[in-house]
């Protein structure tokens, strides 16, 4: 399939409450969660899925409702982005840039961009994005911005572009040369313009059908407009770090929910008891009761600690300070922590207690794990301890920037 075009004729339906995102993304999950096994094994990429998510509203939840939008807290987006991610760990994981881009647009758009950008994407737009690279910290190596006579023009390559094969728009990170020195922006640059390349290359043994390969900017002409400010954002203390991370923190739970539901389904109806247990039914294994038990407490625990994250996350949008934001980021980062733990925690105990029969590969069950093994690699939580521990011991900020 092709990617379809944005049309006024066609504009998604529009959700105006939170309760309402909810209830849409459950509905959509239902539907999701049948054909996730196919789509993963064979790696069907999911346009017509994709089409129905941007349909169903849900891509345009986060628009500011002066603009708008719905508007709805971080709470309830980290709630949607679990459901969908239950469903299927790739379908959830996809929108994520989109969502952290309106993010960065919200905190450092000039009013005619938030005006322009807030409309395309009400009226259908899903964004990807090419923020990283690999190994370059040459600027001319770097992907960058060049000003001539000819106007702006982006040069450079991208890996790890999730969402980008099925974008109309790619916000790239990009580095300019300016007189204050290296300058960062983020430059919204449409998928069909001149010189932009995306390549389908990535082939991580999860996440199989994000889109998460390479995107190649041959001298790319960009408009004045498509620039928002990016390490200006971090100058000053804004939500844009906490805000993308809560969003990492739910695909992992969320991966980790589908886990335990399979776990338990597998336990009822196909696992046989360990002879020594003397049992009849695998669900009667007092070891197996434990650990089941135990496994949803800490999907619970992780659950509520995210909740929590949001509601910090949602009060230091309405009021950025050094303060609120520092909070709403160690909030985030104990929820990331939880929420890494219980989703591994859930895959591996799918195996451990379903046991042999459960590694078949006619279940496929093996894509959860590989999926929040894989999506568990952004940012890794042992940087996440350091600072909760500098935060509460030594009253010591964390740094600004995406990944905290």
């Amino acid at each position: 399939m092709e990617l379809t075009e944005v049309t006024e004729g066609k504009r998604p339906y529009l959700i105006s409450t939170d309760a309402e995102a909810l209830a849409v993304a459950e509905r959509l999950a239902f539907d999701f969660a049948e054909g996730d096994s196919a789509r993963d094994r064979d790696r069907l990429l999911p346009w017509q899925e994709l089409d129905r998510f941007v349909a169903s509203g849900l891509w345009g939840i986060t628009v500011p409702k002066e603009y708008g939008g719905a508007g709805v807290s971080a709470v309830t987006l980290a709630r949607v982005i679990a459901i969908i991610a239950a469903a299927d760990g790739s379908l959830g994981q996809i929108p994520q840039n989109h969502y952290y881009a309106l993010e960065i647009l919200r905190v450092g758009g000039a009013d005619r961009q938030k005006s322009f950008f807030y409309e395309r994407v009400l009226s259908g737009e899903r964004w990807g994005n090419a923020l990283a690279e690999i190994g370059h910290k040459d600027f001319k190596r770097r992907t960058h911005l060049i000003r001539d006579e000819g106007g702006l023009h982006v040069e450079g390559r991208k890996f790890y572009c999730t969402g980008a094969l099925y974008a109309h728009r790619i916000p790239t990170l990009v580095v300019a040369e300016e007189e204050t020195g290296l300058v960062t922006y983020i430059a919204m640059i449409p998928r069909d313009s001149p010189g932009v390349s995306i390549v389908d290359d990535w082939d991580g043994f999860g996440q199989r059908i994000t889109g998460s390969g390479s995107v190649v900017f041959d001298h790319v002409a960009v408009e004045p407009e498509w620039l928002l400010p990016f390490q200006a954002s971090f100058d000053r203390p804004t939500t844009i770090g906490p805000f993308a991370q809560i969003m990492h923190a739910a695909i992992d739970l969320g991966i980790g929910w589908r886990a335990y539901r399979e776990m338990l389904a597998f336990l009822r109806g196909r696992s046989r008891p360990w002879i020594d247990a003397k049992v009849d039914k695998a669900t009667d294994d007092p070891l197996t009761i434990h650990q089941v038990g135990t496994t949803r407490v800490r999907l619970r625990a992780a659950e509520a600690l995210l909740d929590k994250a949001g509601r910090i996350v949602d009060a230091a949008q309405a009021n950025m300070t050094d303060t609120s934001v520092a909070a709403a980021s160690i909030a985030v980062a104990e929820a990331k922590i939880l929420c890494t733990k219980a989703g591994l925690l859930a895959t591996n105990k799918l195996f451990e207690l379903a046991g042999t029969s459960a590694a078949g590969a006619v279940d496929n069950l093996d894509r959860h794990w590989r999926n929040v093994r894989t999506h568990t690699l952004h940012d890794p939580v042992r940087w996440k301890y350091q600072a909760v521990g500098r935060y509460f011991l030594n009253h010591q900020l964390p740094p600004r920037h995406g990944v905290i």
